[in-house]
């Protein structure tokens, strides 16, 4: 995809510890009403809403919390409806964003004006040099930090894709928190997203006797 491509507004869909990294597609379960009339209207235009986190402040309005600044806009790649009404759909993740400002319509979801001069590498089809020696010790957490969680992975699977969809699967599917997997988002390169994952790996402490995660 192109840049003038790229829409300058967006709908988006706020979703608490949950993160979209562009080349990576989600399936995702719409039954919401506004969210199912966010889904109607972008298969009638372009296909495209914007994935992002909420912020976490427990005194807000919880129907329109503050948000953070930075997403991925994700373009509907499968459309399916259910007898009971639902929306079942595949987001393929295109490129990051970073919100302008938000726009008062009368929709029942919400819009931004949006910006991805940041991250107009994520539209590069070049792969990031990083070889799988520079993991091995991150893999060998994230899979005992996963496991200690009750979290299914398939490793053999993951280990089939390329550096950078299995970095960023595994960014995706971790047990992190809200704040922990927006500081992976917004982690300019695969590089520096790697050594995020690490750090945030360093603050959880195994306990080999008793098989459990301290924290």
């Amino acid at each position: 995809m192109k840049k003038e491509e790229l829409p300058n507004t967006i709908p988006v869909f706020p979703l608490s510890n949950f993160i979209i990294f562009p080349k990576t597609t989600v399936p995702l379960n719409i039954f919401e009403p506004r969210y199912v009339e966010m889904i109607n209207d972008s298969m009638k235009k372009n296909k495209f809403i914007g994935m992002i986190q909420p912020k976490s402040i427990s005194n807000e309005n919880s129907l329109a919390p503050s948000l953070h600044k930075i997403g991925c806009l994700g373009k509907i790649t499968s459309f399916k409806e259910t007898d009971d009404g639902r929306y079942l759909i595949d987001l393929k993740g295109i490129i990051r964003f970073k919100i302008v400002k938000e726009l008062a319509d009368n929709k029942p979801y919400r819009s931004c004006e949006i910006n991805f001069d940041d991250y107009l590498n994520d539209l590069s089809e070049k792969k990031e040099n990083l070889k799988f020696s520079d993991l091995e010790l991150i893999f060998k957490d994230l899979r005992q930090l996963f496991e200690k969680r009750g979290f299914i992975i398939n490793w053999k699977a993951l280990e089939k894709q390329s550096l950078d969809e299995t970095i960023n699967a595994l960014a995706m599917a971790s047990p992190f928190s809200l704040e922990e997997k927006q500081v992976l988002l917004e982690a300019v390169n695969l590089d520096l997203r790697k050594n995020k994952i690490a750090e945030i790996l360093s603050t959880y402490t195994f306990d080999e006797y008793n098989n459990t995660t301290l924290q």
